[in-house]
């Protein structure tokens, strides 16, 4: 997704300087205290309250040219409320008491009109209101105040670096996000949240010019929930892996990255095409982060499996049923765990947009489906009285909504190293990187490309192959697995821009992995000819 998915809903642009202006917290406390007012004379039985200002900065270029840098605000107010059993939202980007109020007003009527076509009440899981208090990505150096000129610099130097190594096209981009969010309840929670997001994705591009045939590759770097010491390149972030291939873990040298991309795409050149047929896969958590978010991430989001998405985005094969039944989702060994809390992770927060103290939770546990991601007005559902804490916005005009935590795969417990499980592979394909993917709208039956693929013959890595995706149905598929890494090699992967709902919102989620193994695969060739 290109700039257009970085500009919110009533986003306009402001000066670089205007990025780092602190929010007043005295006077979103006061508009959130009329709000709650408001809504309790209208005759609400919960409102919420959320005051958000979302800032973006993004820095395009290509080769030796800048493109494009924008920095942009969105600021306003959203709110919630319940009468008569029913939600009703409306916002507004004026942040004075009277806005507060015909907002709050304009809330309440819808509300009360949905109430009369409603079924049934929301039932909210409790809250306990935790009062005032405030949480903040732990950023060693906000990014936002890093100069203009040195986000060029590092840019430029990247693409330098790649065309020097051999691509003949380079373009690279650095999205910069700051939520500063502000959230007041009925419960009686004052929450002040500053979330920070980085993300440098490039692709380098090489041509043999006398057939005119290109290859490309992409970075294999992650967009992170960190600040601007994620690309300092520490060495200590960097893990060397069979085959020649470098991937990093809290810590990113794009430029590294760069010159790696720009040589392994003239490679991709000459490695011939992959022979179809059935492999064991060893895939690097760089590919394996999209097939988790894909065909487990989506498939248990309950308001997906409970069909809230069917005339959008699909319903979801892993029904309610399935659970009650003990429904085997992969092999004893599959271990699956939705974590808001996780450190560096894109959707790391303290408290989701309903208020709720975020927290880790299973959803695969040996194999055996046992839960899914689900929100105060959903939970009930499964039989739990506490919120899982995974809701949420892309903008305070946004109504908040269930929406996927990070979810990952558990390491393995015994020690093995990405080496180790090469070598017990008689003939299988490594797979590195996300590439094109397309799957049905039950989530079952799918097809993944990646970035680099390279052979193994005989516990030794016999060379780079091209034109390879990787066909599945999603318990087949995990069931396969025979191996998993252990927690040295355990790294995040990440969606800057997933989309869900309607109206669509985009959020930013990671999913973490170790290197995984999975035996019987089928490949297919994706070439248009095998000549």
């Amino acid at each position: 997704m290109g700039l257009a998915g970085l500009m919110l809903p009533h986003s306009h642009l402001i000066a670089a300087e205007q990025l780092l202006e602190p929010g007043d917290l005295g006077r979103r406390k006061a508009l959130a205290e009329a709000a709650l007012g408001a809504a309790r004379r209208l005759g609400a039985s919960y409102c919420d309250v959320r005051i958000g200002r979302y800032l973006n900065q993004a820095v395009i270029t290509r080769e030796a040219q800048v493109q494009n840098i924008t920095n942009s605000e969105s600021s306003g107010i959203g709110i919630r409320v319940i009468v008569n059993g029913a939600w009703g939202f409306a916002a507004t980007h004026q942040q004075t008491p009277a806005a507060v109020k015909a907002t709050v007003e304009q809330a309440a009527a819808i509300a009360r009109a949905n109430a009369g076509i409603q079924t049934r009440p929301v039932q909210l899981a409790p809250v306990t209101g935790v009062g005032e208090v405030s949480w903040k990505t732990p950023i060693r150096k906000n990014a936002m105040a890093v100069p203009i000129q040195d986000k060029v610099d590092l840019l430029l130097s990247l693409n330098a670096a790649a065309l020097n190594a051999g691509a003949d096209f380079i373009n690279s981009t650095l999205f910069l996000v700051n939520e500063q969010k502000y959230f007041a309840s009925s419960d009686g929670s004052f929450i002040d949240q500053d979330v920070h997001r980085i993300w440098l994705p490039f692709t380098a591009t090489a041509i043999d010019k006398a057939s005119g045939k290109f290859r490309t590759r992409a970075g294999l770097s992650s967009p992170m929930g960190m600040g601007y010491e994620f690309l300092d390149g520490d060495a200590s972030g960097k893990i060397a892996l069979p085959g020649g291939v470098v991937a990093y873990r809290d810590s990113y040298d794009p430029v590294e990255d760069a010159i790696a991309a720009a040589r392994q795409a003239r490679e991709k050149l000459k490695a011939p095409s992959v022979k179809p047929g059935k492999y064991d896969l060893v895939l690097d958590p760089s590919n394996l982060f999209l097939t988790i978010h894909e065909n487990v991430g989506h498939p248990l989001e309950l308001d997906r499996v409970l069909g809230y998405e069917a005339n959008y985005a699909g319903t979801s094969f892993a029904t309610l049923d399935k659970r009650a039944a003990g429904y085997r989702w992969g092999s004893e060994r599959v271990n699956f765990f939705a974590d808001k809390t996780a450190p560096g992770s894109l959707g790391a927060v303290g408290y989701d947009d309903e208020g709720v103290k975020t927290k880790r939770w299973d959803l695969v546990k040996d194999g055996i489906l046992v839960n899914y991601q689900a929100t105060r007005d959903e939970v009930h559902i499964l039989g739990e009285t506490q919120s899982h804490g995974c809701s949420y916005a892309d903008s305070w005009s946004s109504v908040q909504f269930q929406r996927m935590a990070n979810v990952s795969l558990a390491p393995g417990k015994a020690p093995l190293s990405v080496a180790e499980m090469i070598k017990d592979v008689e003939n299988g394909i490594y797979i590195h990187g996300r590439g094109s993917y397309s799957i049905d709208q039950q989530r079952f039956n799918a097809q993944f490309g990646g970035q680099l693929y390279y052979q193994i013959k005989n516990g030794q890595i016999a060379g780079m192959v091209e034109d390879a995706a990787y066909q599945i149905r999603t318990p087949e598929f995990w069931a396969a697995c025979s191996a998993i890494c252990d927690e040295r090699d355990f790294r995040f992967g990440g969606s800057f821009f997933d989309g869900k709902g309607q109206p669509g919102q985009v959020s930013a989620v990671s999913h973490g992995s170790s290197t995984a193994r999975f035996d019987g695969i089928s490949i297919i060739n994706t070439a248009r000819s095998l000549g």
